[in-house]
């Protein structure tokens, strides 16, 4: 059973329904919207036709698909069904392969030739088909692939190019054979064999309106014919090399050649002289193929794989894919609606290639390194394209949102805060060398030890020692709704308690043997502020805590260690209802200390008993 596959198809049916209803109100022009570069624009799409003055809108770069058949060798040309619904290749192997031309799909092979397919071309009516092979013979072909007619001695050599005139009723071929051939297409009859070129003919191309050839070859020059008398016009020796591809222009005027010294030229056939030339391709050029719509606008292929977009009075190409194929890119060909370009080269491999719609990214391999970001996005391509350098910023380096990232060490680039008068200043900094979490065991004990020698060093305060004057008792005022950071008050009767910078821990990440053994002691006067340890203060001792007056004695709760009532977790705030305090007294302030004078533990649960009861006694 066979693998499900899900293909991209490019359907231009949309763009032609949405172009025949604007048509219905649009009086020129100046009607027309303008599409922005979003997804949501691609509504306004409309076909190539509708946009005769800006041929970027039909720069078909961005690829789409490879088809590949079984039997694989070079496919030597591509052309288009004349509505637009398939594609059909020559190979090498002279079988027509026929590929859907919305889904690219494989839908049909056939064996139509004995040797190499080497040209084809379709009637202007749409009902016929002239094919032409490496053994010099011409084929009929009705549009259901239904063979009618064979010449199998139309030429000596291989047939390289075929056209038709404007009317079908005649054509025209040239071969290896030096000769190009006008044919009565009825009678499949030759009617005139024009022996001008000294060497191969590549190329030939019937004129749009008129009875003229223009024809290329081996000996580096392009001719001009007159298909009635036979009769050779001019030649132009701009080439210095073989002359590939030969193509007219839609409007008649202009004739494009290419060749293999790398060169594309245009000439005007009003002036007899060339107007411009366009170098860019590094090796031979293979194939050429003018847009449907856009007269300025043409592609060509190279032997070294490229496909290049060229607009006519610009030197640079617009669009550079240099790497369409793997090998040589033996022919091109046009949509009939011009939405989408394919390519058939000696890498066995047909390619299609389409326009981009509004925001769309160029993100394939075929276009890596031409638009921003691509690197980021594809780790494959991005060492291979020199970025432009950035300049960090005053947050480079953090997390978005984040903000910038805070120093390890504080001693050389912390914030540097004020002390507080009469305490020495914090544990000096590490020893230089590495942090103490990542060295040995053994060599952790040195920096455990000396937090507990920072410690000894300071003294403790002597009792009935006076506050310091910024935190003296300041007069009762209004009072703000946000609760207030406790403070000591004036009328402390005791020492003020003080807590010592702590040196800074280890990272607990690095730590190695059990937490004991990193924690440093604390002093013993700083014990009795852990709300941790209730009754390890007598709360006559204590001072009150938050600036509040000595007289809030008339708390109601539940009993406590003081006699006193208390409220576990809240406090006042889980006070019955109906009960407030007394008039002229504060009501305790969530969060604030525990601790209150002559209160005992508001606000925590009664403290453990010093000793558990024995084993089946009751507890008390």
């Amino acid at each position: 059973m066979r693998k499900p596959v899900q293909r991209r198809t490019v359907d231009y049916t949309s763009s032609l329904v949405r172009y025949a209803q604007a048509r219905m109100w649009q009086r020129d022009a100046r009607d027309r919207f303008t599409l922005q570069p979003t997804a949501a624009a691609v509504l306004d799409m409309l076909p190539s036709v509708a946009y005769p003055d800006n041929p970027s809108t039909s720069f078909a770069g961005k690829f789409v698909h490879s088809s590949i058949n079984k039997n694989r060798c070079s496919i030597n040309c591509v052309v288009w069904t004349p509505t637009g619904r398939r594609l059909i290749t020559g190979s090498q192997s002279g079988e027509f392969t026929l590929w859907n031309g919305q889904s690219f799909n494989f839908e049909m092979i056939l064996q139509a030739h004995e040797q190499a397919v080497r040209s084809m071309i379709w009637s202007h009516n749409e009902n016929w088909m002239v094919t032409g092979d490496d053994g010099g013979a011409i084929k009929y072909w009705q549009s259901n692939m239904n063979n009618v007619k064979v010449n199998k001695t139309a030429h000596r050599e291989s047939v390289r190019d075929l056209s038709f005139c404007r009317t079908d009723l005649k054509f025209c071929s040239c071969s290896d054979d030096t000769t190009v051939k006008v044919w009565d297409f009825a009678r499949c009859q030759e009617e005139r064999s024009l022996t001008g070129h000294g060497w191969d003919v590549k190329s030939v191309d019937w004129h749009p309106t008129k009875s003229l050839l223009a024809s290329g070859g081996k000996d580096y020059l392009v001719k001009l014919w007159d298909a009635k008398s036979g009769r050779e016009l001019r030649s132009f020796h701009g080439h210095k090399n073989i002359v590939q591809c030969v193509k007219w222009n839609q409007n008649g005027n202009w004739v494009l050649t290419a060749s293999k010294d790398q060169i594309i030229k245009l000439y005007d056939i009003r002036s007899m002289k060339e107007l411009e030339s366009f170098r860019g391709h590094n090796k031979d050029v293979t194939a050429l193929a003018w847009h449907p719509f856009h007269e300025e606008y043409f592609v060509s292929g190279s032997y070294d794989g490229g496909i290049f977009h060229w607009l006519v009075g610009h030197e640079a190409p617009q669009i550079e894919i240099n790497n369409a194929h793997d090998n040589s890119v033996w022919d091109l060909a046009w949509h009939p609606v011009g939405y989408l370009l394919s390519s058939g080269g000696n890498d066995h491999a047909t390619r299609f290639w389409c326009r981009n719609r509004p925001g769309d990214l160029t993100r394939d391999k075929f276009n890596s390194g031409q638009i921003q970001g691509y690197g980021d996005q594809h780790s494959a391509f991005a060492g291979r394209f020199q970025m432009p350098e950035q300049t960090p910023g005053p947050f480079a380096g953090t997390i978005p949102g984040i903000g910038v990232a805070m120093h390890l060490d504080g001693s050389d680039h912390g914030e540097q805060r004020p002390s507080i008068p009469g305490l020495p200043p914090g544990p000096p900094p590490l020893p230089p060398g590495p942090h103490p979490s990542l060295l040995p065991t053994g060599q952790q004990q040195h920096y455990q030890q000396m937090p507990q020698q920072q410690h000894s060093q300071f003294r403790p305060p002597p009792p009935n020692m006076p506050p310091p004057a910024h935190i003296l008792q300041h007069q009762q005022g209004p009072r703000s709704s946000l609760p207030q950071l406790p403070s000591m008050p004036g009328s402390m009767p005791g020492p003020s308690p003080v807590n010592p910078p702590l040196p800074p821990m280890p990272h607990p990440m690095a730590m190695q043997g059990s937490s004991t053994q990193m924690m440093p002691q604390m002093p013993q006067h700083l014990i009795g502020l852990n709300q941790n340890h209730p009754g390890s203060i007598p709360p006559g001792n204590m001072p009150p805590m938050g600036s509040f007056p000595n007289g809030m004695g008339n708390i109601q709760g539940s009993s406590g260690a003081s006699g006193m009532q208390n409220f576990p977790m809240g406090g006042m705030y889980n006070r019955p209802q109906g009960q407030m305090a007394p008039q002229g007294q504060m009501s305790s302030i969530p969060g604030l200390g525990s601790y209150q004078p002559g209160m005992g533990n508001v606000g925590l649960p009664p403290p453990p008993p010093q000793h558990p009861p024995p084993r089946g006694a009751a507890p008390q």
